[in-house]
């Protein structure tokens, strides 16, 4: 589904095509408003592999910050990769961890990094200090491009009913709907999310080889 669809099936659920505009909230803009509260909502409850990014970036000598990618989110992972293409993954700690463990700046004390903690929204601090350019790779969790603005997304591709009863629920918040709808849109929309949660957080953790077939029951 993409947004061209997603935005006449809003409408059609909804009866309403939304043509008044309220305040400076165009009919447009309160469409994609909904969209964008309900994709938020479902990004923050459940990981799904089209939630995450990896991008490799250069620690510097003598330098105890990493820069963020601008969209980064939360930390899966972070890894040094020396020179033999060895992939060292770091601990994370907390900031007052580092700063007494590695609280020396002389050069004598810098040495391959062990441990990262979260500095503020946009680097890393780093312990101990790098004694070299270390090359590093940072798996992380990101909000991907709205279909709002790409006209299509992995969810309106692969999981088109929770984002329809997301926005649902947030259209019928904002037109003040009946008691009796929400519960309905809520009813649909959490059935929806245990589906993507099933398959995010069970089907794409474990394979066949080692967890073995999942075996239901015959009745």
């Amino acid at each position: 589904m993409n947004y061209a669809e997603l935005t006449s099936v809003i409408k059609g659920y909804a009866e309403n095509d939304f043509p008044e505009t309220v305040g400076s909230f165009t009919s447009a803009e309160q469409i994609a408003t909904f969209v964008q509260l309900a994709e938020q909502r479902i990004y923050n409850m459940v990981q799904m592999p089209a939630f995450r990014k990896n991008v490799t970036g250069t620690m510097t000598t003598g330098n105890k910050y990493l820069q963020m990618p601008t969209d980064w989110l939360a930390t899966f992972s972070l890894a040094v990769i020396n020179s033999n293409n060895e992939y060292h993954y770091l601990l994370n700690k907390d900031v007052s961890f580092i700063r007494e463990s590695f609280p020396d700046t002389d050069s004598a004390f810098y040495a391959e990094p062990q441990y990262y903690a979260v500095f503020d929204n946009s680097a890393f601090i780093l312990g101990p200090t790098p004694d070299a350019n270390y090359a590093t790779e940072l798996h992380y969790f990101y909000y991907p491009e709205s279909i709002v603005t790409a006209g299509t997304s992995w969810l309106g591709d692969n999981f088109d009913t929770v984002l329809v009863y997301g926005a649902l629920l947030e259209a019928a918040t904002f037109m003040k709907t009946d008691a009796d709808v929400i519960t309905n849109y809520k009813a649909r929309y959490d059935e929806a999310m245990g589906e993507l949660k099933q398959l995010g957080d069970a089907k794409d953790r474990q394979d066949s080889y080692r967890s073995g077939q999942v075996r239901y029951p015959v009745k």
